[in-house]
């Protein structure tokens, strides 16, 4: 029993994290429906500047989340308004192409200013943790999945409760309805792209607590990413949030089987995406839409 109870907080403690990697990427291909492949760069971007602040200023990756997501969302608004703006009519493989050209610039960038040496962020509370009912719980963890849950409240509080969320949801159900009624719809393209690279910065921040860094770092929590997407239902921040957690107890009850598949053997973290992309597939299959997305036309 406290196997399973150690197994579902660890589960949830990352899963917290994923939705909220996942937050950004699942609202870009909602309203605007593009594939960014740069998210995971985005990601880095915000680890690196949290990196940065910690080693010149000592400033703690927690205070550091508001300031990467503050830069990320300017630096996401003028890159859509700039180069993305231009293709976003355009079929998906170009915004496809184009958003993964972006990834490679941004890494290339990353890695000419930092190199590709691995760096890490050591707080005075780095490693601790508390037992309760003897199970173990970080204090990284527990403190990224509070942030990464507050993110999430205050995201889908905005989206439904002010204008400009409220603008945001009606051109992801209707562009030609919300232009005529006076949406700026380039404008929200805009903000919308911003807000996926600002969360994007601000999980990278808290991915400092407990990651290593380096300028490729991004690429494996864009492929979670995207599976937490599907697996919760795309462009829905419920879904974000509960395939999130989804995928991060499935991913934790994992570590503890072992199997071999055509004749290779796998066990622990090995096993963790083999079983997730199963259970994302099954999703697929029994409900396409995901676990909690809507049917659309």
């Amino acid at each position: 029993m406290q196997l399973f109870l150690q197994n579902l907080v660890n589960g949830i403690l990352s899963g917290g994290i994923l939705a909220l990697v996942a937050l950004g990427f699942s609202l870009v291909y909602g309203i605007m429906n593009i594939i960014n492949l740069a998210h995971g760069a985005y990601i880095m971007l915000g680890a690196y500047l949290a990196w940065q602040l910690f080693t010149s200023f000592h400033v703690d990756p927690m205070l550091s989340v508001p300031l990467a997501f503050v830069v990320l969302f300017a630096f996401g608004y003028v890159v859509q308004r700039t180069v993305i703006n231009r293709v976003v009519r355009a079929p998906v493989l170009a915004t496809f192409l184009l958003t993964f050209a972006l990834s490679l610039v941004f890494v290339t960038i990353a890695l000419f200013i930092w190199t590709g040496d691995t760096r890490g962020v050591q707080t005075s509370y780095a490693g601790a943790n508390f037992t309760l009912a003897g199970v173990t719980v970080p204090w990284a963890k527990l403190l990224t999945l509070v942030v990464a849950l507050v993110i999430t409240g205050l995201l889908y509080l905005w989206l439904h409760r002010s204008k400009t969320g409220r603008a945001i949801r009606a051109t992801s159900m209707d562009v030609g309805a919300a232009q005529m009624v006076g949406v700026r719809v380039a404008h929200v393209y805009g903000i919308t792209y911003g807000l996926g690279a600002g969360l994007a910065g601000a999980a990278g921040a808290l991915l400092t607590l407990s990651y290593p860094l380096t300028p490729t770092m991004g690429d494996p929590f864009l492929i979670k990413g995207f599976v937490v997407c599907v697996l919760g239902g795309l462009g829905s921040v419920e879904g974000a949030l509960v395939g999130g957690l989804v995928y991060g107890i499935i991913s934790s009850f994992a570590t503890q089987f072992d199997v071999t598949i055509l004749g290779q053997h796998l066990s622990g973290t090995g096993l963790q995406d083999v079983v997730a992309l199963i259970v994302l597939l099954l999703v697929l299959i029994v409900r396409p839409r995901g676990l909690v997305g809507r049917a659309t036309a």
